[in-house]
């Protein structure tokens, strides 16, 4: 075949080829092997999707819906040359029964428009607005095929992994911001065998042309994007990106954690030493360095490196909570503190932090001496077994007031649980200077023991 990205050679039978790559497609799942008939893009794409574990009947996952869907396509690049996109496929998707989609750099679908009948049709393997379909969620198919390799692509029929998907044929083009090079998505035609012809791929591939010279024609647009993470209180941290959300693993919560308390950027080794502490082996840097690779295939161009470190404002829970806290607004700090920092991260960086914003607002509480605050403090997974507040509340309440039995039992029964001579203590103000010596650590360590309650909250 002269054209790799071709599905078929003209002349072609396109039910004998089905039949072909059908065999060959049965034969793949159950050895392993790809026979030649198989083109080597598809090939490879088949095995990036056996890797993936994509099933043979699976739907791909709804990533975006209805207000959120719609604050982020318009506020897409893609968006600006949509007008252009219907001007030269759109009438063609309705007369000729086939479907224009536009996809973002991540395969998410932001417009599935065309013939309404086919529409409906499509709808039943979720191919509609705000689905993913790149190859890791749906398997070979043109627009994620055509992300993976950066190439505009043909696949037909049962060249498609997901057999849900073979009853259809599509063509797909990238398209590329022209300022930066940077990927922004890909334009897509979806319909039947007859968009194995050589004509649709050129008229994809001529559609993502004249897109980019459109956009090659603006100025460059310099609107920060809209980023925040969410880490207190979960351990798996919130990425939020112009309204998309990606709830992130817990090595790459770490990272994110360490780069966005970091913004002028962590040296390799150190950010080693942050997430493996001193004792990290030889095997750490490489094990970074894999998470960093995957971990920029999620979020982009906001990962930078040499440092590593984030290129764009990230706003995060952690730096409202010590603005709040370092401006001596106790009751903000506290509103924004949903719980310790990534509680079950072990990584020494990361523990740092979380013992700094919690010390720090722990003091802030029991110098204040307001009731109100100690009681709040008290009353979480990880103040409940903090014996030093439970005694500076039990000091701020009158001698006969009604709710003071309730703290007097807790720290009665705290008391008794880190082994400390039974009774009441008055002496000393809002701060605890009655406690001293030995007495003084036991209470300070259960209060950092509970924060293992927070181990459900996501």
């Amino acid at each position: 075949m002269v054209n790799p990205w071709l599905a078929m050679a003209s002349g072609t039978d396109p039910a004998e080829r089905t039949r072909d790559v059908r065999r060959a497609h049965e034969a793949f799942l159950a050895e392993g092997a790809v026979s030649p008939a198989v083109r080597p893009v598809v090939a490879e794409s088949w095995r990036r999707s056996a890797d993936a574990r994509i099933t043979q009947e699976c739907k791909a996952p709804i990533d975006l819906a209805d207000d959120a869907l719609d604050t982020y396509r318009a506020d897409h690049p893609l968006a600006r040359v949509m007008p252009l996109f219907r001007e030269l496929l759109g009438t063609i998707a309705y007369d000729g029964a086939h479907l224009l989609a536009v996809c973002d750099e991540q395969g998410r679908l932001l417009w599935v428009e065309g013939h309404t009948g086919v529409r409906h049709r499509a709808e039943g393997m979720n191919f509609v607005a705000g689905a993913r379909w790149d190859e890791g969620h749906a398997g070979t198919n043109a627009p994620g095929t055509a992300l993976t390799v950066d190439h505009a692509v043909q696949i037909f029929a049962t060249e498609h992994f997901n057999r849900t998907v073979q009853p259809w044929t599509c063509a797909a083009a990238p398209v590329h911001d022209p300022h930066t090079g940077r990927l922004l998505g890909a334009v897509d035609i979806t319909g039947g065998d007859h968009l194995a012809a050589p004509h649709s791929l050129a008229l994809v591939q001529a559609t993502a042309r004249a897109a980019e010279a459109q956009l090659g024609a603006e100025a460059p647009r310099t609107r920060a994007a809209r980023i925040s993470l969410t880490a207190l209180g979960r351990d798996e941290a919130l990425l939020v990106v112009d309204g998309r959300r990606l709830r992130l693993g817990r090595r790459h919560s770490e990272i994110m954690v360490l780069l966005a308390g970091h913004p002028e950027g962590l040296s390799g080794d150190r950010l080693t030493l942050e997430l493996y502490g001193p004792r990290a082996d030889d095997r750490s840097p490489v094990t970074l360095r894999a998470e960093l690779s995957r971990l920029r295939r999620l979020v982009g161009p906001l990962l930078g490196s040499r440092p590593y470190r984030l290129c764009a404002p990230v706003r995060t829970d952690l730096a409202d909570a010590a603005e709040a806290l370092a401006s001596g607004d106790a009751y903000t700090a506290l509103r924004a503190y949903s719980g310790p920092l990534l509680p079950l991260s072990e990584a020494p960086g990361v523990c740092r932090m979380r013992r700094v914003l919690e010390d720090g607002l722990r003091r802030a509480v029991l110098s204040h001496g307001d009731p109100e605050l100690l009681r709040r403090w008290a009353q979480t997974p990880w103040g409940e077994d903090d014996l030093e507040v439970a005694e500076t509340l039990l000091t701020t309440l009158p001698a006969h007031a009604p709710g003071r039995a309730a703290p007097a039992a807790r720290v009665r029964r705290l008391r008794e649980l880190y082994g400390l001579p039974g009774g009441v203590h008055h002496q000393g103000g809002p701060g605890g200077e009655h406690h001293g010596g030995h007495e003084g650590e036991a209470p300070r360590q259960g209060h950092r023991d509970a924060t293992s309650a927070q181990r459900g909250r996501h």
